[in-house]
């Protein structure tokens, strides 16, 4: 028996002919398998706690992502019941490690090529568009080592030997492509998102933005590559969205939120306008900071993207006053916590009409395509035992879901180019912020706990029935 979905009104419009509906994850969350297949070792292989501490030598026995939840053996099973959901997205990203396993080579490892070709024949067997993130913080650990991550310009002609690989051998059967994962996070998480060792306290600014200038050079001539060698593919940036709130009507409140802004307006900036805007310049200069920028790069850089995608979850407020600046626990990129707004178990605010906002803004800045690949709510979930078996009731993640897809259809209503929507970790994976199983995000319950004990079996939650309905009713149920 199917258990009833939460109770939400049959009055809403559906979303456009053509909208996808589907789900995200990552590689390193869901494979597994870190040393099979001749796969090696990535920054995330040595973060047994996600950011909370500093990088082992090694990979360690309490690293959960080192199983993760075993897609690489049950992808089959996997991508089986995401097309019992309806998909018709599924944005995954490939190992990089897993392609070239010290990420220098002159060659791709075959064994990992041949392990994304039956991942797609899978999709493709059940009509599903996939969506590849080609680099999705798991650069690979030599890399990090030897060069000291994107801080080395030579990580922009290895990145591009990496998409030459991929676009060759992927081009003809995947459409849609995103280069780096929140290209953002790296100002907060440089190891994680940049691959530099050495901790952001110790970090100094002119490595950190050069860095930033690399991976943007990288995307660049990605764009490029993959319009050369397929034509048909469409590139995208992927940006970490927190529209950023004054904290109150005081105009110095306004004016500090607009310029920590435009901070995350920057990366969105030169990936659709091909330069740099002329405000990042003046504050970089203002800082001290030069970039080593030549003219090739500001050759590459004109390769603009096809489309916008982005992760949301919080929004954040600013404001001038240094006695009211306390960062909030969820805040992974600075902000203050917003008084009006409720949060997470772990502390994100949670904010359905900002992505109304950030939909809006980016859709009015930049007029391209938009993707949401990636929100969801991130829960302890618990295995109950009801009249049709064991079963997670997660009514809490079906009511952020609902409010944010609500959301979505009144900024398309509000004119936005939004093309799809991607629900992050739409299956239990391993928490990149924390590494734990327990912050859970998934329609899909997996049998894994934090100490990494568990069956890996897969369990159908009650969301999983409620997003089969949005899916099967495109967006209708919405109310």
């Amino acid at each position: 028996m199917t258990p009833a979905p939460i109770s939400r009104p049959l009055v809403g419009d559906p979303f456009p002919e053509g909208f996808l509906f589907g789900g995200a994850t990552a590689a390193n969350q869901i494979e597994g398998a870190y040393d099979v297949g001749g796969k090696g070792p990535s920054v995330q292989d040595v973060l047994p706690d996600g950011d909370q501490t500093p990088p082992t030598e090694g990979p360690t026995s309490d690293n959960l992502k080192l199983d993760a939840i075993d897609h690489y053996h049950r992808y089959r099973e996997d991508i089986a019941l995401f097309a019992e959901m309806g998909f018709t997205l599924y944005r995954f990203s490939i190992a990089w490690s897993r392609i070239f396993p010290r990420g220098d080579e002159e060659e791709p490892n075959e064994e990992g090529l041949a392990f994304y070709d039956r991942v797609l024949d899978e999709l493709e067997r059940h009509g599903i568009e996939p969506m590849i993130t080609i680099s999705h913080y798991e650069t690979p650990l030599h890399l990090a080592r030897t060069y000291g991550g994107w801080g080395s310009r030579r990580l922009i002609d290895l990145f591009e030997r990496y998409c030459r690989a991929l676009f060759t051998r992927y081009g003809h059967r995947v459409r849609y492509w995103l280069t780096f994962n929140e290209i953002n996070a790296v100002l907060e998480q440089p190891f994680m998102a940049g691959a530099i060792e050495t901790p952001l306290e110790e970090l100094d600014q002119q490595t950190l933005h050069q860095a930033v200038h690399h991976q943007l050079v990288a995307s660049a001539r990605a764009t490029r590559l993959a319009h050369e060698i397929a034509p048909n593919a469409q590139v995208g940036c992927m940006l970490l969205a927190m529209p950023i709130y004054p904290l109150t009507p005081d105009p110095a409140d306004v004016l500090a939120a607009q310029q920590a802004e435009q901070t995350n307006y920057a990366f969105g900036d030169v990936h659709c306008r091909g330069y740099y805007p002329e405000y990042l310049l003046k504050r970089l200069r203002r800082d001290g900071i030069e970039l080593a920028i030549t003219e090739q790069d500001r050759i590459d850089l004109r390769h603009t993207v096809d489309f916008v995608s982005f992760s949301y979850y919080i929004s954040v407020c600013e404001t001038a006053d240094p006695e009211r600046r306390v960062r909030g626990e969820g805040n992974f990129l600075g902000g203050v916590p917003n008084p009006s707004l409720s949060s997470s178990e772990w502390g994100w605010q949670i904010d359905p009409v900002g992505l109304r906002v950030v939909l809006n803004a980016y859709w009015d800045r930049w007029q391209k395509p938009l993707f949401i690949v990636e929100n969801g709510l991130g829960a302890v979930d618990g295995v109950v035992q009801t009249d049709c078996g064991p079963m997670v009731l997660d009514d809490a993640r079906i009511e952020f879901l609902h409010d944010h897809l609500s959301q979505a259809r009144d900024a398309i209503a509000d004119g936005v180019d939004l093309r799809g929507f991607a629900a992050w970790g739409c299956i239990d994976l391993v928490s990149a912020s924390t590494a734990q199983m327990s912050k859970r995000y998934g329609f899909i319950h997996v049998d894994r706990e934090d100490d990494g004990g568990g069956t890996m079996r897969r369990l159908r939650k009650k969301s999983f029935h409620w997003y089969r309905e949005v899916i099967a009713s495109h967006g209708a149920v919405i109310g």
